[in-house]
């Protein structure tokens, strides 16, 4: 493993609880783009807007579901992490699945923004179940 990607985890292993609170934030900032930003530019990204507002009440709800584990949970970590990692998992899938079927609408720019978004997050959620996995080791 890239020892700076094991730092990290290794971080998050010790404050297991900062994992929801980044997750929350990336939720709420991936909410916000999508809700403020990319819908009201919806031609300059190609993505229908309709489309844009069901994906920022799903990175809502992960936003709210997170930051309740954030303020609710003071341990068993684990699988209310690989909960989040799954549901983030599944956002990637249905993403990309809407990338195919409005791949003839999407520009450029909207092209390149969901294909970061999506990196991000399977970044994220390769974290998320790598911390579950130690954390549930360790208890």
């Amino acid at each position: 493993m890239n020892p700076a990607i094991k730092n990290i985890t290794n971080y998050f292993i010790k404050t297991p609880r900062t994992l929801f609170l980044m997750d929350a934030l990336g939720a709420a900032v991936t909410a916000f783009s999508l809700f403020v930003v990319l819908r009201n530019y919806y031609t300059c990204f190609g993505m229908p807007a309709y489309i844009l507002t069901y994906l920022s009440l799903i990175a809502l709800s992960f936003c709210m579901y997170s930051t309740a584990c954030y303020f609710l949970l003071n341990h068993n970590w684990s699988p209310f992490l690989r909960a989040i990692s799954i549901a983030n998992l599944i956002y990637c899938i249905l993403t990309i699945v809407l990338l195919y079927i409005y791949f003839q609408e999407l520009t450029t720019l909207g092209l390149a923004y969901f294909i970061i978004e999506i990196l991000i997050i399977l970044a994220l959620v390769y974290l998320e179940l790598s911390v579950a996995t130690a954390v549930r080791k360790l208890n």
